[in-house]
């Protein structure tokens, strides 16, 4: 579906300039019908949309269906766009707001996907780590990320996975600056309570600690 908004542009435009332009730009030459420009948003920011999706659910495929969604209700919505503000942040408020809705209507949190999963079809180097530990590893993440209510949840995966700004993050989720720090907090320091609690009680698999560990990223 997506093809058919990323192609025959109304005007002749090279590919060097598509590439350095701004976003308010190409909005603007996708407003008036080019679908070029629209295809350049997309390139633009198609994949880091997809691995955003990607930390809210687990099947790839289901993250892909999510992310054209997104692109489709974006190209709906330019006209409602205000140019005033950024582009991208819009875009990413529409895809993550899409995602958690999905995962509201289908009652379950979710399988949240933080690491790729090592392949097991072939033994592992006997001079690298198994990859089986950091596959134990991200499940323990994974399941007290799920403890977590959605509010806190979606601000640590977007602040510390996907090192949006807090400004940014407060355009995302349309909430003031103040309440994405607070919430942050709130978010790490009960991740911190749950992992120590889940550590206390055998829940891991492999070393215990979380030396370095993302979450714990500033």
């Amino acid at each position: 579906m997506l093809k058919s908004l990323t192609r025959n542009s109304s005007t002749e435009v090279s590919p060097e300039t598509r590439s350095t332009a701004s976003d308010a730009r190409l909005v603007e030459d996708a407003r008036r019908g080019d679908k070029d420009a629209f295809g350049q948003l997309v390139v633009r920011y198609e994949q880091r949309l997809l691995r955003v999706i990607s930390r809210f659910v687990s099947d790839p495929e289901l993250a892909r269906d999510l992310a054209q969604d997104t692109f489709l209700r974006v190209y709906e919505r330019l006209a409602s766009f205000d140019s005033s503000r950024r582009f991208g942040p819009w875009l990413f408020r529409i895809g993550v707001n899409l995602t958690l809705d999905y995962l509201r209507k289908r009652k379950r949190r979710g399988r949240w996907a933080l690491f790729t999963d090592a392949p097991s079809e072939r033994p592992p180097d006997p001079a690298t780590p198994d990859p089986r530990e950091e596959r134990d590893l991200s499940q323990e993440v994974r399941a007290v990320l799920e403890k977590l209510p959605e509010k806190y949840r979606s601000v640590l995966v977007l602040r510390d996975l996907e090192n949006f700004s807090t400004s940014e993050i407060a355009a995302i989720l349309k909430r003031k600056e103040a309440t994405i720090r607070w919430r942050l907090a709130e978010a790490r320091d009960r991740f911190q309570k749950l992992w120590s609690k889940r550590l206390q009680n055998g829940g891991f698999s492999v070393n215990d600690e979380l030396e370095d560990h993302e979450l714990q990223a500033g």
